[in-house]
């Protein structure tokens, strides 16, 4: 049950944090699928942009966070929350010096998709404590499939266990990635993966990241590698791929493949990707 040690509880218990995780999540997903719907029928939404003219946000970006942020506040009343849309920064320690919950999220993972009504984008929601996720969930709003992990305790999709897949080598690999939004930059991530191809399967570029990581934990990817990811579009899918036995890198982890180079990867083919990698010069990308 959904209420049990979850209403009033404060304590970092990962179990307890995945609990809340998937519930808001699950809970916003069902906003977003909503709203969805209704720019379907014609109804519309408003946009922005950010970063760029191709880095949108919508009105439903926003409703959905503000409603993360106040159901977290419900369930989790004192913990800070760091959003998307809404900034907020990582905690560390509480005030009486015992580990501190941060929660972090990403109100739709994959904009772009779900203006589009392309049915890849999902929400992502992750308890971190000291800035490493110890609880995640990732929700799809279209299909339902909830992706959820607690730090040592495994990964699941709709409850049953996720592993990883074990390609013979990494030439039979099928290798998912994202492009940033910059043009300058695009064009680097581009010449990087033209270098990469020869050497794997194949390459897919489906553009949520949460949902490429966790893609990793189900094995319908063998790997998955992006530059320039911000927290929350890793924080939860991270987990879920390293608790289904994904190698994981994250930003600022391994400085030769880049400073914000993130790759989780099937044992079987990490160190060989890592080293072409490498080799076609992602630490200039």
């Amino acid at each position: 049950m959904w209420s049990h040690g979850v209403v009033g509880a404060i304590e970092p218990d990962p179990a307890v944090l995945t609990e809340v995780a998937a519930r808001v999540a699950a809970e916003a997903a069902d906003l977003v699928r909503t709203a969805r719907a209704d720019i379907s029928a014609g109804r519309g939404v408003a946009v922005d942009t950010k970063t760029s003219d191709t880095d949108v946000v919508t009105a439903v970006d926003h409703d959905s966070e503000r409603f993360v942020r106040r159901r977290l506040a419900e369930l989790r009343p004192g913990d800070p929350v760091l959003g998307e849309e809404g900034g907020g920064e990582v905690g560390t320690e509480s005030a009486e010096g015992s580990a501190a919950v941060t929660w972090v999220v990403d109100p739709i993972d994959g904009t772009v998709n779900f203006l589009y009504g392309f049915p890849v984008f999902a929400v992502s929601v992750a308890a971190q404590v000291g800035g490493v996720s110890v609880a995640g969930a990732v929700v799809e709003p279209v299909s339902g499939r909830r992706w959820t992990a607690t730090r040592g305790a495994g990964a699941w999709l709709d409850g049953e266990p996720l592993r990883v897949s074990r390609p013979a080598g990494l030439d039979q690999a099928l290798l998912a990635t994202g492009f940033a939004y910059q043009v300058r930059r695009r064009a680097r991530q581009a010449r990087l993966m033209a270098g990469v191809l020869e050497h794997v399967r194949d390459i897919r570029r489906a553009g949520a990241a949460s949902l490429d990581l966790c893609a990793v934990a189900a094995g319908w990817h063998d790997a998955y590698f992006e530059h320039g990811l911000n927290r929350w579009d890793w924080a939860a899918g991270a987990l879920i791929a390293a608790e289904a036995g994904a190698v994981v890198s994250l930003p600022g982890e391994d400085p030769q493949l880049g400073a914000d180079a993130t790759l989780a990867a099937s044992p079987a083919v990490a160190s060989a990707l890592r080293a072409v990698l490498v080799d076609c010069g992602a630490a200039d990308v």
